[in-house]
């Protein structure tokens, strides 16, 4: 029977007190947050802790969801996060796949051109004259188009496309495949690890999306998510609901739902993802 040394369950103590108290500081913030979106005004203003509630009421959940602003923000950051998502995928997929094979003329010229994407842009005033030279201000094309491919997420696809066995896809081509059919049959099967968790990455981004919609959206109707929060975080707090003794401030409490409401979505997707995405960190981390 093995027994741990000393040593060994010093280590792992100190270790299992070091994560306790990393997770406790990454979930209290989380906590606040929903204990303070369902806590009364009462209860709000007589600690700075909330840790758990006496009380709990829906109310600022039921302004919030009352409102038009807030749907007509999912509709949109819904629509950039699936349309998004397919076409950087889309997009990232068959670029990577290109850039995999070293027959390719130029492969490696084109792949410096990407990565010279990741040191040097243009800025934000010449993409923002592209964005509206191409008419794509004040539209949903404009979250979308412009973040069209992220390079990192394309050099890790094409490292993993390059792992492949190259004999699979050389008796694919002898039993008369071309190109597409090899990447959509044998290819895209065999990387679903790495083509979950870059698209992971993608839809996460898509639905914070938030930098450019501040800069190319100023039609209130076309707000992603990201930016109806902001502008539900810089309401004035002077905002009430109720009267009597049931006077309920709506600034924190509104303000923190809308939070929430930003954050469950992407919450609830994710452990559908997580076994793909551990499969996805680790690929390359370990040699047969």
């Amino acid at each position: 029977m093995h027994r741990t040394s000393l040593a060994g369950k010093i280590f792992d103590t100190s270790n299992l007190l070091f994560l306790t108290v990393v997770a406790i500081v990454t979930v209290y913030p989380f906590w606040d947050t929903l204990v303070v979106s369902v806590i009364p005004l009462e209860e709000y203003l007589s600690s700075s802790i909330h840790l758990f509630p006496k009380s709990v009421t829906f109310e600022a959940y039921a302004y919030l969801f009352s409102m038009k602003e807030l749907w007509t923000s999912y509709g949109v950051t819904l629509f950039v996060t699936v349309v998004g998502t397919a076409m950087n995928m889309a997009l990232t997929v068959m670029a990577a796949y290109a850039l995999s094979k070293p027959q390719l003329k130029g492969h490696r010229l084109i792949m410096f051109l990407f990565v010279f994407t990741m040191m040097f842009s243009g800025g934000i005033i010449p993409t923002y004259l592209v964005v509206k030279n191409l008419g794509m201000m004040n539209t949903v094309w404009a979250l979308i188009i412009p973040s069209a491919i992220n390079t990192y997420n394309l050099i890790i696809m094409k490292n993993f496309f390059s792992t492949l066995p190259e004999g699979l896809i050389d008796a694919a081509r002898i039993d008369g495949c071309n190109d597409m059919t090899v990447l959509v049959k044998i290819v895209i099967p065999l990387s679903m690890p790495a083509i979950s968790t870059i698209t992971l990455f993608y839809a996460v981004s898509r639905w914070n999306e938030f930098f450019n919609a501040i800069f190319f959206i100023s039609d209130k109707n076309l707000w992603p998510l990201q930016l109806f929060l902001r502008s539900m975080l810089f309401e004035n707090e002077s905002s009430y609901s109720g009267g009597g003794d049931s006077l309920f401030l709506l600034g924190p409490s509104i303000k923190m739902a809308t939070v929430m409401a930003a954050s469950i979505p992407v919450m609830l997707i994710y452990p559908f993802f997580q076994k793909y995405f551990i499969n996805g960190v680790l690929i390359g981390g370990v040699k047969e």
